[in-house]
């Protein structure tokens, strides 16, 4: 309960925990605060070990990381960890969750960064930091510092866009909407004869949202929501007996407002299916960025000829930031570890979206990969992980006895026989045929890498890292560790292990 619930170890000893199970069965005694202490310090120990164990056997990690504040003012750096499995499905745990009372340096941040590799033994198998576009964790990830690649979060960097955008015109509708939301919240008698409207006008019953500063997608609900009560909220505004006249001029947003609410609306949900697709914590989505960047650059953020002004120049303004941030012009961007895992992905290896000559640097990038690979491994190139396993075409599907005896007969190595040069592989694996948008890419590969060793070793790579840092701030964040006040009681280490049993138990 302590652990799942994320609750101070002192409430066993609570004076109605105690009342409740001696009502519950009298002959029971309960643990003490020392004994429950005990155990969950055994228990965390024991998890940490067998996490240990099967990061030992892992060949390439990547880490994302988040720092967040408690209503205790403590600071927090939480490391995430995810990797590819032995039967190629995505894996995670939550390395560390620790208090941070020096400032938030870059060389701060790095040290802490690289103590959590070091004490999980992860020292050379870190390929990537997924990270927000704070200055301090941006400097922290510099080469010069650590000896992983450095990937900003796409969700960060799709918002940094957005608020650009939101910056002409928007914020004054937003301010203005945020400021109706917060009367409807803190006043009971506008909250209670919005839920009477609502029932004359048959409006769904449904609360008013408030968005969240550091959230621009919240935006899009709220927006949603006032425009689905807007008659209900109106005449609240209107009624005299339950709002004030001073009150409902400042209140009542104008005409201009809603309807700008209302041409933003599809734009803005179309956007926030975005950071939604790439939040993904147990698909790869990494791979889906740069396909998703230019679909958004190219075809949502194009301006038609009959757009209506403030629509087209918010869509130019994203459009431009955007563009700008993900370094979609840029020498550099065949580099990009997002680009290198979508050519990996085999739902997206023809990378349409780049120009036949980008595309032919990017392919010329895998093959001096696939060539840095078979030297680091030797002449022997194995198949990855799940090479040696007997599973010489294993698939989805269980492997039919008749696909055993074949493998029998013509031996392990003759899937990789087409294989015998990186360049080769690379031009055999741009050729094969392609799995739908909705399949599995790691499926593909469980079943095709003993075909393309060099290219699966490349997958097992890059395919790992996630396209977020969300999954650093859903520790805090679902944890209530944030909001919750019971939760400040616990201690910083208290802290440590029961989001760590909390989270990779779960």
């Amino acid at each position: 309960m302590v652990e799942k619930d994320l609750l101070p170890v002192s409430v066993v000893s609570g004076e109605g925990f105690l009342e409740l199970f001696k009502y519950l069965e009298p002959n029971f005694s309960v643990p003490s605060r020392q004994t429950i202490t005990s155990r969950i310090e055994h228990r965390f120990a024991s998890k940490k070990g067998e996490l240990l164990a099967e990061l030992s056997a892992v060949n390439y990690v990547a880490i994302t990381t988040d720092s967040w504040t408690a209503l205790t003012t403590e600071s927090y750096v939480t490391v995430t960890c995810h990797w590819i499995g032995k039967e190629w499905q995505m894996q995670s745990a939550v390395l560390m969750t620790r208090s941070m009372a020096g400032r938030h340096t870059a060389d701060n941040l790095a040290a802490s960064l690289k103590e959590a590799v070091d004490q999980w033994g992860l020292t050379g198998k870190v390929v990537a930091c997924v990270h927000d576009n704070a200055s301090n964790i941006v400097a922290a990830n510099n080469r010069e510092r650590v000896d992983w690649m450095s990937v900003s979060c796409f969700a960060h960097t799709l918002q940094l866009a957005i608020n650009d955008a939101f910056k002409i015109f928007v914020h004054r509708v937003i301010c203005a909407a945020g400021k109706l939301v917060r009367h409807f919240s803190h006043s009971t008698v506008a909250c209670k004869a919005l839920e009477e409207k609502q029932e004359q006008m048959q409006l769904p019953k449904h609360k008013l949202i408030q968005s969240c500063k550091t959230r621009w997608n919240s935006v899009v609900d709220m927006f949603e929501r006032l425009l689905e009560q807007r008659w209900a909220v109106t005449a609240v505004l209107s009624d005299r007996t339950v709002t004030k006249l001073q009150d409902a001029r400042v209140l009542e947003l104008t005409d201009e407002y809603w309807a700008i609410m209302g041409e933003l609306k599809p734009l803005l949900e179309t956007l926030k299916c975005a950071t939604t697709v790439i939040s993904s914590e147990k698909t790869v989505a990494i791979s889906h960025i740069y396909p998703i960047t230019f679909s958004i650059i190219r075809k949502h953020l194009l301006v038609a000829a009959d757009e209506r002004p403030r629509v087209a120049e918010f869509k130019r303004t994203v459009l431009r930031s955007l563009s700008e941030r993900m370094e979609v012009d840029s020498e550099r961007l065949v580099s990009m570890p997002a680009l290198i895992a979508s050519a990996l992905d085999p739902r997206h290896k023809h990378i349409p979206f780049l120009s036949p000559a980008k595309r032919e640097a990017v392919f010329e990038k895998l093959k001096q990969l696939c060539a840095d690979v078979e030297h680091a491994m030797g002449e022997d190139v194995p198949g990855a992980i799940g090479e040696g396993d007997g599973a010489v075409t294993a698939g989805p599907s269980e492997i039919s006895c008749r696909e055993s005896a074949m493998a029998m007969l013509l031996g392990d190595d003759y899937s990789t026989a087409d294989a015998a040069d990186p360049q080769l592989e690379v031009d055999t694996y741009r050729k094969d045929s392609r799995p739908s948008l909705d399949s599995n890419p790691l499926e593909w590969w469980r079943a095709n890498h003993p075909r393309f060793p060099r290219l699966a070793s490349l997958a097992e790579r890059y395919l790992c890292i996630p396209g977020t840092s969300v999954p650093s701030e859903r520790v805090f964040s679902a944890a209530g560790l944030v909001v919750n006040r019971l939760r400040t009681r616990l201690t910083p280490e208290h802290v440590d292990m029961l989001v760590f049993l909390n989270k990779n138990n779960s």
